[in-house]
């Protein structure tokens, strides 16, 4: 066993982790290290980045960019239709909508009063009313909404974006869902932001943000100057 104090064995010690690390560095782009599970693109993205607002629970459609002014005429009627049975099974009669729609902007698009300071841009909104879905129940919808399919076993949306458009940092998350901290998990539960049979690289990471901190630990747990003053300590202590 060589002899020597605990500084020139950290020292030592220090610069074998140091070779290593920089070896990892520049073996990355050789070929024995390609990673299969994210392989290089064969085309030229033209996205940098998706970003989906999906809000679990939100306001009614028909209440916001959405009217359908035939609710009117059967307000208080029961439903003409027949409607298949939920776990709930709390089929009422027709509601209609209680805010005002009308036509906004040169292109005339229909929405309700909800929003008057989104109406006035109008005519830079791209909303889109031809997808429905024959579910009745919440989870069921939210497969759907996220991986197409109504049920478990399909990659999300930000799974197949991720694997389609990769990341420009291979040691950060390229798919992040941001949960508020006082906001339950959706139903269907996380595997609806999930990877299914595409790589563990492309599932979704959850963060739970709060008011004060959009990502957790992103600031430091502590002033530079307290910093300071704990590395100063250390030396100090280390010299005894």
């Amino acid at each position: 066993m060589l002899a020597g104090d605990r500084r020139e064995f950290l020292k030592l010690t220090s610069s074998g982790v140091s070779a290593l690390a920089l070896s990892s560095l520049l073996n990355k782009g050789s070929a024995a290290t390609i990673d299969t599970a994210a392989p290089k693109l064969h085309h030229q993205q033209k996205a940098k980045s998706v970003i989906l607002c999906y809000m679990s629970g939100g306001f009614s459609h028909v209440d916001s960019f959405d009217p359908k002014p035939k609710l009117k005429e059967m307000h208080g009627k029961p439903l003409p239709m027949t409607i298949e049975r939920t776990q709930f099974d709390a089929n009422g009669n027709i509601m209609a909508s209680p805010w005002e729609a009308k036509k906004w902007g040169q292109s005339g698009l229909e929405m309700t009063d909800m929003f008057p300071k989104i109406a006035e841009r109008a005519d830079d909104l791209a909303i889109v009313r031809s997808m429905t879905a024959k579910f009745s129940e919440h989870s069921q919808g939210n497969f759907f909404m996220h991986t197409g399919f109504p049920f478990l076993g399909y990659p999300s949306a930000g799974s197949w974006v991720t694997y389609g458009c990769g990341t420009e940092n291979p040691n950060l998350p390229g798919y992040v869902v941001l949960r508020s901290n006082k906001a339950s998990i959706p139903h269907g539960g996380v595997s609806i932001f999930g990877n299914a049979f595409l790589p563990a690289t492309t599932q979704g990471s959850i963060f739970n943000i709060t008011d004060k901190q959009a990502v957790p630990n992103i600031n430091p747990a502590m002033l530079k100057a307290e910093q300071c003053r704990a590395l100063d300590l250390i030396v100090t202590l280390d010299r005894r």
